[in-house]
């Protein structure tokens, strides 16, 4: 059975799963759909087009679904897709997709912290922690376990790769590829994310190979050239495929 506050508003075409709490003053428009056992504190607006999963708990001020921010978005039907057991903390904001692809798309197991803003079209993987008031354009990806510090500001149609970890403050309009650290001023390359990659039980010797593979395509000025150094001289695993992929698939250009 829903938990729900008489001081909230649900319209009656939403749709509830099970044990869900809603707070008071949450407004939950209609064409949504939530699932079971989420958590909606106070102030929590879910707005036309969002799907939430389970588990989830949205914390005072969190906006979902929030109409794009693209003077380019004539009202189309899209949607806002959230999975499961993340934790949106006060005064996220998370807006629906445009006509360009229909839905902005946030994984599960994630901690948005306070005043995120993730804009339309975006693509947010799993297991990604992001810090307060960092930014997202319209269009960005970003990939599985990712860390992106606090007051981090990230241009439209960036790709931020897998493990990396992003220095608080950064602002930057190319590509992250994955398992590095970035930062300074402007934002480059600053070696691996060491802690994140042991942390996540990478062994020594494949830390190793990811290292020599960096050296190998930062040896040279250009990106296609210490790819093939890579390809030349190192084995293949799937990690450095994964980095030989993200780079030549890269329509930005990679931070350097």
């Amino acid at each position: 059975m829903n938990q729900i506050s008489p001081l909230a508003y649900v319209h009656p075409e939403a749709k509830l799963g099970n044990d869900n709490i809603i707070g008071p003053f949450c407004y939950i428009d209609r064409n949504t759909v939530i699932g079971d056992g989420n958590n909606l504190q106070n102030s929590v607006t879910i707005n036309y087009g969002a799907r939430i999963g389970n588990g989830n708990e949205i914390l005072a001020g969190a906006s979902i679904s929030t109409k794009p921010q693209d003077l380019k978005f004539v009202g189309e039907d899209t949607l806002c897709e959230v999975g499961n057991n993340n934790s949106i903390r006060e005064n996220v904001t998370i807006s629906r997709g445009t006509a360009s692809k229909g839905v902005t798309i946030v994984g599960s197991n994630n901690l948005l912290m306070e005043n995120v803003h993730i804009a339309h079209d975006c693509v947010i993987g799993s297991q990604i922690i992001i810090g307060n008031s960092t930014k997202f354009a319209g269009e960005v990806v970003v990939d599985d376990c990712a860390i992106i510090s606090a007051a981090v500001l990230c241009h439209q149609f960036c790709h931020i790769g897998g493990y990396v970890m992003v220095q608080g403050g950064s602002g930057f309009s190319q590509d992250i590829p994955p398992y590095v650290t970035v930062g300074k001023h402007p934002v480059r390359f600053a070696g691996l994310n060491l802690v994140g990659l042991r942390r996540r039980g990478f062994s020594n010797e494949l830390i190793d190979l990811i290292h020599n593979a960096y050296r190998l395509l930062y040896s040279k000025g250009l990106m296609a050239e210490g790819i093939q150094e890579i390809k030349n001289n190192l084995p293949i695993t799937k990690e450095i495929q994964y980095i030989i992929d993200f780079v030549e698939s890269s329509e930005r250009g990679i931070i350097r």
